[in-house]
């Protein structure tokens, strides 16, 4: 028996929950030959703002906790992603990847969250230091999460950028607001819907989709936003970035080089990337009487 398939209207990610936008717009998302496959929320300047709030809220309790369960929790993402592998594939090969090209992605994006939850307990010995004195005193320098991070995810590759960019950002404790691939966003709310159900307590990431250009100067001048992850900023959007983050004393992360295959070389993982949104605290002890 034929049937009209029910098309799906996509909506944002914020604080746990998936919201629409608080516009009631929606935009439509096409496929590789630019048919349209479904709807997705229409992000804009309030919605951004209710994002940061919810980031706030949740980052001191995220923070908190040890990085043991931070990996664990990482872990399970990875483990959800797994389970949706097909669905994921699907969404991939309508952005214009081949079948084994698409089935690739979905496992390097499991991989790659798989390696940062291994690094979730272990990246303070790289970053920190029991630092020699001259004097009777310890001095120990440890990590610590710069707060919440505002990433303008990679227009592509739709999942694996935007896992790469995501990762290395929450496994320290920051919380986060993502601007998703605006020309491919369905991908980046899956993701959304697979950590739903993978024990990431509300507003640790939260996630919206729509005009990057209406979103990212309101994002990049948040006095609440700690930091920016700019790499899936285009050229012309860097400079505006830096300007406005300068009003809040904003770390900026730029751009890479390498172009679109930048995701899939073995330096888009590091421990240095969790240390780009970390802040090195020292410490004084006096020892001996």
């Amino acid at each position: 028996m034929s049937r009209i398939g029910v098309r799906k209207t996509y909506k944002l990610f914020v604080g746990g929950g998936f919201p629409r936008s608080e516009s009631g717009r929606t935009y439509p998302a096409l496929d590789h030959r630019a048919e349209v496959i479904a709807r997705v929320a229409a992000g804009t300047r309030k919605d951004l703002r209710h994002a940061v709030r919810c980031a706030r809220r949740a980052q001191d309790a995220w923070a908190g906790r040890s990085g043991y369960n931070r990996g664990q929790i990482l872990y399970r993402i990875a483990e959800m992603v797994e389970d949706r592998a097909p669905t994921f594939s699907t969404h991939l090969r309508d952005a214009g990847l081949g079948g084994p090209a698409a089935d690739r992605e979905v496992a390097r994006a499991v991989d790659r969250l798989v390696w940062y939850a291994g690094w979730a307990d272990k990246y303070q010995q790289v970053l920190g230091n029991l630092n020699p004195v001259s004097g009777p005193f310890f001095n120990i320098s440890t990590p610590e999460p710069t707060g919440v991070v505002g990433v303008i995810a990679p227009e592509e590759p739709a999942l694996l950028g935007l896992v790469s960019r995501i990762a290395p950002v929450v496994v320290s404790g920051n919380t986060t607001v993502v601007l998703a691939s605006e020309r491919w966003p369905i991908p980046a709310i899956t993701l959304a819907e697979a950590m739903a159900t993978a024990d990431v307590p509300g507003g640790v990431v939260n996630l919206l989709t729509g005009p990057k250009a209406a979103m990212v100067p309101y994002l990049a001048s948040h006095l609440d936003v700690n930091a920016i992850d700019a790499f899936g900023a285009d050229p012309q959007m860097v400079t505006g970035v830096e300007e406005a983050a300068a009003g809040g004393v904003k770390r900026v992360v730029p751009p890479p080089g390498g172009g679109l295959d930048w995701a899939d070389n073995r330096e888009a993982q590091s421990p240095y990337f969790i240390s780009s949104f970390t802040e090195i605290k020292t410490v004084w002890h006096p020892k001996g009487l």
